[in-house]
């Protein structure tokens, strides 16, 4: 599959400051790919470098294979969507959209005609004579994505646009967005802090930390095989437990647990040494021939499932989640169980 972007040991400083730190990534053409990390990872520092915004220190960046940063940002085949929408107060929702053809030279009745399908795209042809006041927050971000969408950039770079919206509008727009990613064929380069946003929409994530990109994967292979303990625990929620490793080849390894019971897991290294252990809390069940022991401390109630917090033998602490049912016996605070880990639940993070 083509490349769209490419950066290659990219590095942004500012001052003393480093901003990006040798970043490297491929993004493949015609792919939902999102940026996700922390405020002050670099992520939107990356986006800006990209667009044009921000000149590199180091590295290159080319786009379909063209270096661009000679390129002026209006004369790069990219357009971007910001978290504030930036739409005129002044003109309709058409002529929003309309407007960077126009800046382009494209005569009235094409871009009136071109801006029209837009508006069909993200379902708004009704409010087209609308001024962006009149416009719920989810329309104006849909105004903001038909006009970005208009001039037919070939990547879209999107800086946290859903973040001023409410939680089912969030929930909504998701949905619509991978749809019309799909639609278009446009490369989405997108930007978010959120991990259900980043799960929910990407073919591909990069998570970042502090300038540098931890891991590079499909959302089910950064959920389900965490390389460090950073990932493991900014995405979702996860038992970190410290362990000694006596035996790590071939992915797999053999760790000693503070009860100082032994256990074999998975692993993304192959040091022996003082490592943690990630297990997720929904891939542990309450079992009477689990091979950890622990002490229910704390029970949450949470909807659909149930949190117990327990104590395992040796002093660490450990959740579990349960499915919340009618016929569910809910052990009390006290009471010592065994849990039982899924096939591959457990996993050696490499640092």
């Amino acid at each position: 599959m083509q490349v769209a972007v490419s950066i290659r040991n990219a590095v942004k400083r500012y001052g003393a400051t480093t901003a990006l730190d040798g970043v490297s990534l491929d993004i493949s053409d015609n792919a939902f790919f999102t940026l996700l990390g922390p405020s002050g990872c670099g992520k939107t520092t990356l986006l800006r470098m990209i667009a044009g915004f921000e000149e590199i220190t180091e590295g290159e960046i080319l786009l379909f294979g063209q270096n661009i940063a000679a390129l002026e940002p209006h004369l790069r085949p990219v357009n971007t969507v910001f978290q504030n929408y930036a739409l005129f107060p002044h003109m309709s929702v058409i002529d929003n959209v309309a407007f960077g053809l126009k800046m382009k030279g494209v005569d009235t009745v094409s871009r009136r005609t071109r801006a029209g399908r837009m508006l069909e795209l993200v379902h708004l042809s009704s409010l087209a004579d609308r001024l962006p006041s009149q416009l719920s927050g989810g329309q104006q971000q849909r105004v903001a994505l038909a006009r970005a969408l208009a001039p037919e950039p070939r990547v879209l770079l999107l800086d946290e646009p859903l973040s001023a919206l409410d939680l089912k509008l969030r929930q909504a727009m998701r949905v619509e967005l991978k749809q019309l990613q799909e639609e278009t064929g446009i490369t989405f380069l997108f930007v978010t802090h959120d991990q259900e946003e980043a799960l929910t929409m990407s073919d591909r994530i990069a998570v970042m930390s502090h300038g540098r990109v931890q891991q590079v994967g499909t959302g089910r292979e950064i959920y389900e095989t965490p390389h460090n303990r950073f990932v493991a625990e900014f995405i979702g929620e996860t038992n970190l437990i410290d362990v000694e490793v006596t035996h790590a080849a071939g992915g797999r390894a053999d760790v000693l647990l503070p009860s100082g019971q032994t256990l074999s897991c998975s692993s993304a290294t192959a040091a022996t040494g003082r490592h943690a252990l990630s297990i997720r809390p929904e891939r542990v069940t309450i079992s009477p021939d689990g091979e950890l022991s622990a002490i229910v401390q704390r029970v949450v109630y949470l909807g659909c499932d149930l949190q117990l917090l327990t104590q395992l033998d040796g002093g660490s602490e450990f959740a579990v989640r349960v499915q919340n049912a009618s016929r569910t016996k809910v052990p009390e605070p006290g009471t010592q169980i065994r849990l039982k880990l899924e096939e591959g639940a457990a996993r050696l993070l490499a640092d």
